[in-house]
């Protein structure tokens, strides 16, 4: 595919943009932006900053990609922000870079970031995302992979979401989503397996009766951590990889969790 560029975009010296990138009417391309082939930066729209973008990305109207960090500690210079392939930035969404050229913001493969939600600096991006409108990530927030975020949720600078969880609407994040669990309210809680998200992404039932288990232990039977832990141990279902990825995701641990 040929590239596209409309006689009225801006693209600064210093842009690289690969053969078939499209870039609509009046959208700005900043200087130190490398955008691979196949993406589109529709009219109107901002990529910015020291933005590395892969193959296959659509930046919707209005959308700015690549802004300065909010961060308070920014020093000037460098500001980065890698993205990679086939994800969707609609209306108006916000990615900012890191704070300095030391960290780095990244945002994988195939997420889905709907209209007006922020990315904040520094955060982790995993892939298959979907990001609901009006969402906002903290900075340094890590999501994993196959995690949905309701609309409106507000997520607190640091915390963590782990592999296929998801976040109820509106609801307020200050402590680690653990993977496979919906989490739900204000403040946030674990409320039960993500049973549908699971489903749709191959879980076996086996799998998903092992969620089931480390839910009620984790949360229903009393334990705190270590007794939980304990427990799992006893009943010989630490070593099933679901378990084992719900368990080292609580292992690292700083916020707690939710």
């Amino acid at each position: 595919m040929p590239s596209a560029i409309h006689p009225t975009a801006i693209i600064e010296p210093g842009a690289e943009l690969d053969e078939g990138v499209r870039v609509g009417a009046y959208a700005y391309i900043g200087p130190q932006v490398q955008i691979s082939k196949g993406t589109e930066v529709m009219h109107h729209a901002t990529v910015d900053g020291s933005t590395r973008m892969g193959e296959d990305n659509e930046v919707h109207p209005y959308a700015y990609i690549g802004g300065k960090t909010h961060d308070k500690k920014y020093q000037g210079g460098v500001q980065r922000l890698h993205i990679g392939a086939g994800n969707v930035f609609r209306e108006y969404v916000t990615v900012h870079c890191a704070t300095n050229e030391e960290l780095l913001t990244q945002v994988g493969d195939k997420n889905l970031i709907l209209a007006y939600s922020h990315i904040a600096h520094e955060c982790h991006i995993g892939n298959h995302l979907v990001m609901s409108s009006h969402a906002a990530l903290g900075g340094h927030v890590v999501v994993g992979d196959h995690v949905n975020i309701g609309w409106g949720v507000g997520v607190h600078q640091f915390c963590r979401l782990g592999d296929h969880c998801m976040v109820g609407a509106a609801s307020k994040v200050v402590q680690d989503v653990p993977p496979y669990l919906i989490s739900d309210g204000n403040p946030a809680v674990a409320r039960t397996v993500n049973k549908i998200g699971l489903e749709r992404n191959g879980f076996s039932k086996e799998d998903i009766a092992q969620v089931r288990h480390v839910f009620k232990v984790f949360y229903k039977a009393g334990f705190n951590r270590s007794q939980a832990v304990a427990q799992l141990a006893a009943d010989q279902a630490i070593d099933h990889p679901v378990v084992k990825t719900f368990l080292d995701f609580t292992a690292d641990s700083e916020r707690g969790l939710s």
